[in-house]
């Protein structure tokens, strides 16, 4: 939807949120020739001193942990997702009739370019990535923007029309939507999640709903036919509802034939895509995120085969389940992102049987229970790291789990991993704890496992 730019220029623009997608905002604004401003609830010495330079220089006015008295002078607000609409200076302007919307409305008007847009409560970063690969893979000029870390506006203003700006999207992002109409959406599932925000899950499903409010018969909705308050969503879509299932043979749509990920499309033909056993991305959520993800290809128009080409060779999003390679016959995975009990149990859940677990670090006052419940049948091997493990250590040991070895850093962990493992085993960083006592942040601490385990090789 571009050729508004006109209508931004001399404009009075009130940016609400300093983050990545505030700044890249208020650069677009200020290209266009707007006036801007911005508020933020941050003091004014917290701010970035360069950043500051920047907006001072280019004349915004600030608005620090305060905000403008006369909300009725700006003509359009633009809010950063994390910034709840429900804010007394938001509801104001509101009433005095300024428009309201966010960065990836704003980045859908000014900018170029067709949206593959994916929304769900989980599994969308992971989606998102490999959908871009795919696209990427057919020599598709493309951007993998959005809730992935990129504000989609610093793509949208530079793109070719016939570029695809492949797009994560969030709830809070598509709360504040008007026009925005992608050619391919999604919604993987819907579970309670920003409930403090959304307050209900009816209202928390409608937010989702807007990713395909404007798409029409020539548009796609791709969709959880498993996920039955995700699917509900559907029976207001004017677009072509495709749905996917790990679970049904399907009419139409993607979904496991005789152990393959298979297309249906509307005339009956059946196009595999690959075998489910070929995906080095494990468990039964990661299988429906490919199914997705081959389904938001198929119906954007790229070839099967370069859609399997690219679904088996994806080791998924650094520190999710991430497949670091096989030495000696034995697999390795990092979920360093594994930082509570939940998460750690859903890797466990996904490798099932045959894990040498590497456990511990910064336990925030944890109880774990439920992580050592599921060591049976499933863990050969505990290996504990860190501050706090000896409390993951006391838990396994009062439910009889006694194979358990300490170590003292990272390097030592994946070697005893390695000596102790046989092939058709699986080496599985999980933490279950934050990685503050050892590392500044989980990232940091897989891409240590990583090394760790390219150094086996050597």
């Amino acid at each position: 939807m571009s050729g508004n730019l006109n209508n931004i220029r001399n404009k009075k623009v009130l940016i609400v949120g300093l983050g990545k997608s505030g700044i890249a905002a208020a650069q677009a604004m200020l290209r266009l020739s707007a006036e801007v401003s911005i508020q933020d609830s941050k003091k004014e010495e917290k701010i970035d001193g360069q950043l500051l330079a920047f907006l001072r220089g280019r004349g915004v006015t600030c608005y620090f942990d305060r905000v403008p008295a006369d909300m009725g002078q700006f003509d359009m607000l633009i809010l950063s997702p994390g910034v709840s609409p429900e804010l007394a200076f938001i509801k104001e302007a509101q009433e005095a009739g300024v428009e309201i919307i966010g960065e990836l409305e704003i980045a859908y008007r000014i900018g170029h370019g067709r949206y593959a847009a994916i929304t769900g409560t989980n599994g969308k970063t992971t989606t998102t990535t490999l959908v871009g690969e795919i696209f990427k893979a057919a020599k598709r000029k493309t951007y993998v923007v959005g809730n992935i870390g990129v504000a989609v506006i610093s793509a949208s203003m530079d793109a070719e029309e016939d570029a695809w700006l492949v797009t994560e999207t969030s709830s809070f992002q598509l709360e504040t939507t008007r026009y925005f109409k992608p050619v391919v959406s999604a919604i993987l599932n819907l579970t309670p999640d920003h409930l403090n925000r959304h307050h209900t899950m009816e209202a928390y499903g409608k937010a989702k709903a807007k990713i395909f409010e404007n798409q029409r018969e020539d548009g796609y909705l791709v969709i959880n036919y498993d996920d039955k308050a995700c699917y509900a969503l559907a029976k207001d879509c004017k677009a072509n509802i495709v749905p996917f299932s790990r679970k049904e043979e399907l009419p139409f749509g993607a979904f496991v034939k005789d152990g393959q990920i298979v297309m249906k499309t509307k005339n009956g033909d059946i196009i595999e895509i690959c075998a489910v056993d070929d995906l080095l991305i494990i468990g039964s959520h990661n299988l429906e995120n490919a199914l997705a993800a081959a389904a938001i290809c198929y119906f954007a128009g790229i070839e099967p085969k370069v859609i399997a080409d690219t679904i088996k060779s994806f080791g998924g999003v650094a520190h999710r389940l991430e497949y670091c390679g096989e030495v000696d016959g034995v697999k390795y995975y990092n979920d360093s992102k594994g930082t509570n009990v939940d998460a750690a149990v859903t890797a466990i859940r996904a490798i099932k049987k045959d894990i040498l677990l590497i456990a511990g670090g910064d336990a925030k006052g944890q109880d774990f229970t439920e992580l050592v419940k599921e060591f049976d049948g499933s863990i050969k091997q505990l290996i504990l790291l860190g501050r706090d493990a000896h409390m993951i250590k006391e838990a396994a040991e009062k439910a009889g789990f006694t194979d358990f070895v300490s170590c003292k850093n990272m390097d030592e962990c994946v070697r005893m991993a390695a000596q102790m493992a046989e092939p058709g085993d699986t080496v599985l960083l999980s933490p279950a704890c934050a990685s503050w006592d050892m590392y500044d942040n989980f990232e940091q601490r897989g891409d240590h496992f990583k090394q760790c385990v390219s150094g086996l090789d050597r």
